[in-house]
């Protein structure tokens, strides 16, 4: 059983149409990126597996049931984008609070302000907190209850470095623990290490969906692979030129050359035989760069359908 069904789902806002047709699945234990632009219908997405909309057209189901069912709701959590507490409250209180709400045990909470960071500062008021910290309570808060499914919207927003790889190091422990997690976040880069999959929303439309190795091979972006060290680097690059390569020297014995899909193999012979590079480096295209392509993509398509 998935955790998340949406089928042929449209949401309409009056006559305006902010998702179209979007046919989207996460697995158990699966965490899926959810990327877009503001106003791409992401946060409609999580709204409707929130069960705080209901779909104009088309079906939503979490956990196998409505996403309004009594039994869901237990065991989901959510981290908005913008954390609001009680500014009076100390951050323990303000977990027992909501650990109450959701009926979850109260045992939990101090072990949760440990996992994110807060033991230190659990007495303090709320209204001392930075907005890292607000946002560690934030998810502290979505943890309550030990949810099968977590939704995080922009769970780095106000972490620094540190606290953005221990956020990620979590994620990775709760998908090996089973737990099924939607992530969306504008801040790529650091992402793609910790998902199983990446779903790309442009104007309330699905663009792509996949591991990011189908989404490399289906986008045709190349690679880029650097070697030193090299022995004939001339030669290979007098051969490359010929064969239609796109490649330049790097320093005294270094390389760079363009390896389109089908060619990385060969390249790399070539590096490793008669070239004998003492070191080589391969740079896949990115998530970013897969989110820039389809996002292009999706420009120009919709130009198209505008000039039509």
């Amino acid at each position: 059983m998935n955790a998340v069904e949406i089928e042929g789902v449209s949401q309409q806002y009056g006559s305006m149409t902010v998702l179209h047709d979007l046919n989207l699945c996460l697995g158990e234990g699966e965490v899926l990126g959810l990327f877009g632009h503001n106003g791409a219908g992401k946060t409609t997405s999580m709204k409707l597996i929130l069960g705080l909309l209901q779909a104009s057209r088309g079906r939503v189901q979490v956990l196998g049931r409505s996403p309004n069912d009594a039994m869901v709701r237990r065991q989901l959590g959510y981290l908005p984008e913008n954390v609001t507490f009680y500014a009076q409250l100390s951050g323990r209180e303000t977990l027992r609070h909501f650990a109450r709400l959701k009926g979850a045990a109260l045992g939990q909470v101090d072990d949760l302000l440990e996992q994110v960071g807060l033991a230190d500062a659990m007495q303090r008021r709320v209204k001392t907190y930075s907005k890292g910290m607000r946002q560690r309570l934030g998810l502290a808060q979505a943890l309550l209850g030990v949810p099968r499914l977590l939704l995080l919207d922009e769970p780095t927003v106000g972490l620094d470095p540190i606290a953005t790889q221990d956020l990620y190091q979590l994620v990775d422990r709760l998908r090996q623990q089973g737990t099924s997690i939607i992530l969306c976040s504008h801040v790529l880069p650091g992402v793609e290490a910790h998902i199983n999959r990446a779903a790309i929303l442009a104007h309330g439309r699905l663009q792509a969906v996949g591991s990011l190795a189908s989404l490399r091979e289906d986008a045709g972006l190349p690679a880029l692979i650097r070697a030193s060290g090299l022995k004939q680097s001339a030669q290979l690059l007098q051969r490359w030129h010929a064969d239609g390569h796109q490649a330049r020297s790097v320093g005294v014995d270094g390389v760079e050359v363009v390896a389109v899909n089908g060619h990385k193999l060969g390249l790399l012979r070539q590096l490793l035989g008669d070239g004998e590079a003492q070191d080589i480096d391969i740079h896949q295209p990115s998530l970013e760069d897969l989110y820039r392509y389809y996002m292009d993509k999706a420009r120009s398509i919709q130009a198209g359908e505008g000039a039509a």
